[in-house]
């Protein structure tokens, strides 16, 4: 285990990114959104999508640089092609887009198609909630197919991430979820580790659920099982339909278009300014109220209450900001990777 000082190694990946043939500003942002995930403790998409990064830049998958641009919209509303910048470079773009439409007009959405790998949601949350204003991401991957519809054992859809932010009077509400049981990274990491699933978030070849993670990787391989499992997958199958819809069909580029295009994103972002509706002070209360009836219910275990979403990975963030970011020893082998083949000397551990 290394401990990083988080400004250091920051600087250390900007400096891999532009070495890479970023510039400089699409650099940075692709070395500040996976730390900053890596702080929040998504590690499936920290620092361990820099190996990828560089190697879309090196290899011309990613533009070097760059923005977005407007492919049709209205006043509120843009759809916007990234030709394959870097997602952790767009996604910022698009959410002060989306936030600036929210001041004039009370909302504002942004559709951004073909932007590499976006990362973890969470990271692009508080960019809103900082400006007093709630948020909504979806996010899928037209050339995958990860997750099977309820009763299938066939895979369809991506896993889809649905991310929310929300300003309250205290912290803001932070949550980022998969609409598969598992995202696809952590049973990656389970196989690098040798362990078994926490509960059957795989569909065999033969249809049944399973916790073994290296039927994955089997052939033929096993895929994600949709949000609720065995019994209840029939939710998560309407959630992800759902997402795809508003990302995929809005788009206008699906599957039959994207079928090269690796991990590239289609998002869906909108903003909302509650100041359009009342006085912004009045819905962080309210949102504040909710919060805390939500932590005051009785919890079935004295040790474990009733948690805000956000709030475990904001003290994480707080912890290792003063203390240093820990890596495993395998995620130090993919940082050296990284470091040799770029020529950039990792920093010193603290």
């Amino acid at each position: 285990m290394s401990q990083m000082d988080s400004s250091a190694i920051t600087a250390w990946a900007q400096q891999c990114a532009e070495r890479a043939g970023a510039a400089p500003n699409v650099a940075a942002n692709i070395a500040k959104h996976l730390v900053a995930a890596d702080l929040m403790g998504f590690r499936t998409h920290g620092l361990i999508r820099l190996r990828y990064n560089l190697t879309c830049l090196s290899q011309g998958l990613s533009k070097p640089d760059g923005a977005p641009h407007r492919v049709s919209g209205r006043a509120a509303i843009e759809l916007w092609d990234a030709e394959f910048l870097p997602g952790l470079h767009t996604m910022p773009l698009a959410v002060a887009r989306a936030i600036a439409m929210a001041t004039d007009y009370g909302t504002g959405t942004v559709v951004l198609r073909r932007t590499q790998h976006v990362a973890a949601l969470a990271v692009y949350l508080e960019q809103a909630t900082n400006a007093g204003m709630m948020i909504q991401i979806m996010c899928a991957t037209p050339a995958q197919k990860a997750v099977a519809p309820f009763a299938g054992k066939s895979a369809w859809f991506s896993p889809n991430p649905l991310a929310i932010g929300v300003p309250t009077t205290s912290q803001p509400i932070l949550f980022d979820v998969s609409l598969s049981m598992l995202a696809a990274g952590k049973v990656r990491s389970a196989i690098a580790e040798g362990k078994p699933l926490p509960f059957p978030a795989l569909i065999t070849a033969a249809g049944d659920y399973t916790c073994d993670a290296s039927t994955f990787l089997a052939d033929p391989a096993s895929v994600l099982a949709p949000l609720g499992g065995a019994d209840l997958g029939y939710k998560g199958t309407g959630l992800n339909l759902y997402s795809e819809l508003w990302t995929l069909a809005l788009s206008q580029y699906g599957r039959h278009q994207a079928a090269t295009d690796g991990d590239a994103n289609t998002v869906w972002i909108q903003v909302v300014d509650p100041g359009a509706l009342g006085d912004s002070e009045h819905f962080k209360q309210q949102a504040q109220a909710q919060v805390e009836g939500m932590c005051a219910v009785t919890p079935i275990d004295p040790k474990q209450p009733v948690r805000v979403p956000g709030s475990g990975a904001l003290a994480l963030r707080e912890q290792q900001l003063r203390h240093g970011i820990h890596y495993s020893a395998a995620m130090m082998k993919q940082l050296q990777w990284c470091a040799d083949n770029y020529q950039t000397p990792l920093p010193l551990g603290l």
